[in-house]
This record gives structure tokens, C-alpha cells and sequence, in this order.
């Protein structure tokens, strides 16, 4: 199964944070996640998620760059993710934490095996 990461990466802490995140997911489970942020266009988007069958967005705070991006196309994510509501404190250019990273990777996991 393939599962599609879609970021704010944005430039706060929490935004650098979603894609820190991506990136390790990547890296610990090859070939099971694709990534891409919502800096693309919405057409981009659905060209690049293509075949995975669940899509989870990852925004950084409560402004969801990510799932507005999203909300331009047409696909629907199966799962949310918002930083901010994990706990992480969004601190403008603060640099990002180990433990954030660990927080928001544990909990695209947790999320992604609870789909069907």
C-alpha cells in the first residue's frame, strides 16, 4: 500500500517540521510513502499522489496551507494531521526538535495503520 504525504513546508518551525517528518518517513519505510508539498499546484498535486491509496496531510498550525492546497483538487485526505494539535509549539523560525520530528512521524504511523 502507498500512501501520499502531503506538506505545508512552510518556512516556521512547524512548517520546516512537516517536511523533516516526510523525509524521514521516506527513509524508514522505502517505497511505502510518496511525498509532495502544497507548494505545487493543485493539478500537480493529484498528477503526483496518482495511485496511492490513502492520502494524509501533515500541516504545520491551524492556518492548513497543506489541506487548502488540497482542497483545490480532487482529492479528499483520509487523514489530518496538525502539528500545533500534537503539542509542538509553532515559534517562527525556531529551529526544529528531534522529538517534534519523532511526534509527527509516530503519529502519520499510528494514523496510516488504522486505515483500512
Amino acid at each position: 500500500m502507498t500512501i501520499a504525504l502531503v506538506t505545508c513546508s512552510g518556512i516556521s518551525n512547524t512548517g520546516k517540521l512537516t517536511t523533516q517528518a516526510a523525509q524521514v518517513l521516506l527513509q524508514r519505510k522505502p517505497g511505502h510513502y510518496v511525498w509532495m508539498h502544497a507548494k505545487q499546484s493543485a493539478a500537480m498535486l493529484e498528477a503526483e499522489i496518482g495511485d496511492a491509496e490513502q492520502v494524509i496531510v501533515i500541516d504545520g498550525c491551524t492556518d492548513c496551507c497543506a489541506t487548502k492546497k488540497l482542497s483545490k483538487s480532487c482529492l479528499t485526505p483520509h487523514c489530518h494531521i496538525i502539528a500545533t494539535e500534537l503539542g509542538i509549539e509553532k515559534n517562527g523560525m525556531g529551529e526544529v526538535q528531534y522529538d517534534e520530528i519523532e511526534k509527527v512521524v509516530r503519529a502519520v504511523m499510528d494514523n496510516g495503520s488504522q486505515m483500512p
